[in-house]
């Protein structure tokens, strides 16, 4: 019979909860006995311990049957060996103790011998310590057997940085794990360092390299909850260099809770770092057009319409109305807002917001008093080649909602604006200004009781077709990264801030206004897609590169919020301002558009172009990417674009 360490663990995990409690009977049984032979050894005489065990007979008698009872009753037989921690030293403490007074106890109720004071105290002490290291060594030959990695499946290698309570928590779940193996945690704090926390040192973090090449470290794991989002960048930045991935983990208070799951644990990503320090929200203004109302979003199903339902649901709208083309994302929204908030009425349409007669009996039937309008092609080499439908869809399909909106009385119309409106370059921000000058066309009509506002913001981490999933994707398939150009920047805002920023800029309105949202630094898209190469512990020029393609039809080095600085002026909300744009009246707008929407259906694109430029006079279609002279003297410089950090060197998210 193979009696090997693995063969003994497998046997013991084979058995039954009350099999492994008889075990520990037994094994206690053990400990008894030899912890009062030890006692009586180090008290009396070694050689004449017959005669020395002779008086104490009948106290004897009671040993066995009453601590075995005492460690019954405490709970010592209760906890699960592989998730034993300190509790159970106390729980082992009560119990020896308690035993150890019933003996004494019985033994003057019984009027027995008792055993000398001296024997007590050294029978306490070795029995504890003999408990509690039975214990350890049972968890040591079972658990370690088991998880010993063969070689083809090896655990993780991990560094813990943060040796604080989440680091500690972090350390002592992993234990528990197969899949990771903690070597050792790394902290800034100097009275930590050098000193060991649950057996394992603690280094500085300029020791990192040498634990790397010692121990063939994988992964350093953050554990720092408490830290800010600016020391969080430092410390990453600092980090990346080294070639291994850097890991984050849930807070102290999920680890604590015990909600920590090892599925929780994953990659620094670089949302995390484009990400800006929270501003608090104001709560009248997110309940303003929401609480107690019926709200409409349009583009239900997008990445900004979708994040829009989400916040909406959050103020406890009477009911929201989901409309949306597309079958497929409709349904995923619906189904995700019905299991998140099942107390609010939630109704998907399927339908275009050209349909104005089909929108009308939507406002109708539900009586909608705030219309989010997200619902927009804005890819922008798409709409690039598809002229037609990106003026139908994002002009007429506007100015269908704005209509409908009027004809049915509804309180307020949010336009979800972008920055390539100003000073456009592509069809796309052509045709998103027109949809500005739309609203802000009707607000100055008399007689309209719906209040029209805008709202002008850029690009939004993880939407559809932005570059960060596309990188992502790229680094996942191990393909050369693709950059427009080297030079090329882009302002970055979080989908959920975005969303709630719209939301309180859609409370100040008054009418016609165009809020504009402080996107914060302007960040080089080549330095982040270098960037999210080290998060993923690759290095540049080595296991992949990034290949400069050339700006696409449209596409701007850089992009702006306000074509005149001087004239946006602050609102009661610090990241939302409100711009002052020229208006064209209704009367000179209404043929221009019909015009426009007329040839985008049988004219050339030439033809197309020019009837844009004819309502937009600031589209350059033929720039390919360059602003025109003044933008750009006002906005970079340049030859000395001073105002755009590089991303690896940025101290602060704002």
């Amino acid at each position: 019979m193979d009696f090997s360490r693995k063969n003994i663990a497998r046997f013991y995990l084979y058995l039954s909860r009350r099999g492994k409690r008889w075990i520990f009977r037994g094994l206690d049984c053990v400990i008894i006995g030899l912890s009062i032979y030890l006692a009586f050894s180090l008290r009396f005489d070694l050689f004449s311990m017959g005669q020395n065990f002779f008086p104490y007979i009948g106290i004897l008698y009671l040993l066995f049957p009453i601590k075995l009872v005492c460690f019954w009753f405490v709970g010592l037989y209760r906890p699960v060996i592989r998730y034993v921690g300190f509790e159970f030293l106390t729980t082992a403490m009560i119990a020896v103790l308690s035993s150890t007074g019933l003996l004494a106890t019985s033994a003057f109720l019984f009027r027995l011998n008792p055993f000398p004071r001296s024997v007590f105290i050294l029978d306490g002490l070795l029995t504890l310590v003999f408990i509690i290291a039975a214990r350890v060594l049972v968890r040591w030959i079972v658990y370690q057997s088991i998880t010993m990695p063969d070689e083809s499946n090896s655990p993780e290698r991990v560094l813990v940085y943060g040796a604080g309570a989440a680091g500690c928590q972090l350390a002592h779940a992993l234990s528990r794990e197969e899949k990771y193996k903690v070597i050792a945690f790394v902290d800034d704090n100097r009275q930590l360092q050098k000193q060991n926390i649950g057996g394992l040192k603690v280094y500085s973090r300029s020791e990192i390299k040498k634990l790397i090449g010692k121990y063939n470290i994988e992964s350093i794991l953050l554990a720092i909850p408490s830290a800010t989002r600016q020391e969080n960048l430092e410390i990453v930045q600092n980090l990346q260099y080294f070639g291994v991935q850097i890991k984050t983990v849930p807070g102290i208070g999920e680890i604590i809770s015990g909600k920590f799951s090892i599925s929780k644990i994953r990659k620094i990503d670089i949302t995390d770092l484009l990400g800006r320090a929270e501003v608090q929200s104001i709560p009248e203004l997110l309940e303003q057009n929401i609480l107690n109302q019926t709200v409409l979003v349009t583009g239900a199903g997008g990445s900004i319409g979708s994040e829009l339902c989400r916040q909406i649901s959050r103020y406890c709208p009477k009911r929201l109305i989901l409309y949306e083309r597309n079958e497929f994302a409709l349904y995923t929204i619906d189904i995700e807002l019905r299991e998140t908030f099942p107390d609010i009425e939630t109704i998907a349409r399927l339908s275009s917001v050209t349909e104005q007669e089909r929108l009308e009996k939507v406002l109708v039937e539900f009586q909608v008093d705030t219309i989010y309008h997200a619902a927009a092609y804005k890819h922008v080499p798409l709409v690039e080649e598809n002229l037609t439908e990106g003026i139908y869809n994002n002009v007429y399909g506007t100015l269908s909602c704005v209509q409908a909106a009027i004809n049915c009385c509804v309180n307020t119309f949010v336009l979800i604006s972008t920055d390539k409106a100003v000073r456009p370059t592509n069809v796309m921000g052509t045709t998103k200004r027109i949809a500005e000058l739309i609203l802000q066309a009707f607000s100055e009509r008399r007689g309209s009781t719906t209040r029209f506002v805008m709202v002008r913001f850029g690009n939004v981490l993880n939407s559809t077709g932005s570059v960060v999933p596309r990188f992502r994707q790229q680094i996942a398939k191990g393909e050369d990264i693709t950059v427009t150009h080297k030079d090329i920047t882009r302002y970055f805002m979080s989908i959920p801030e975005a969303a709630k920023l719209v939301i309180q800029a859609g409370a100040m309105g008054k009418g016609g206004d165009v809020f504009l949202l402080d996107m914060g630094e302007p960040v080089k898209i080549y330095d982040l897609a270098k960037q999210m190469i080290e998060l993923s512990g690759l290095q540049l020029g080595k296991d992949m590169d990034i290949k400069v393609t050339g700006l696409r039809p449209g596409e701007k080095l850089y992009e702006e919020l306000l074509i005149d600085k001087n004239k946006n002026t602050p609102t009661k909300h610090p990241k939302v301002f409100c711009a002052e744009e020229h208006s064209i009246p209704w009367k000179t707008l209404s043929p221009k558009l019909n015009y426009l929407l007329t040839i985008s259906k049988n004219g050339s694109r030439d033809e197309i172009i020019q009837s844009l430029q004819a309502i937009v006079p600031e589209f350059t279609p033929d720039s390919r990417g360059t602003l025109s002279k003044g933008a750009a003297e006002e906005m970079f410089k340049a030859e000395n674009r001073t105002n755009v950090i590089p991303f690896s060197q940025k101290k602060s998210v704002n």
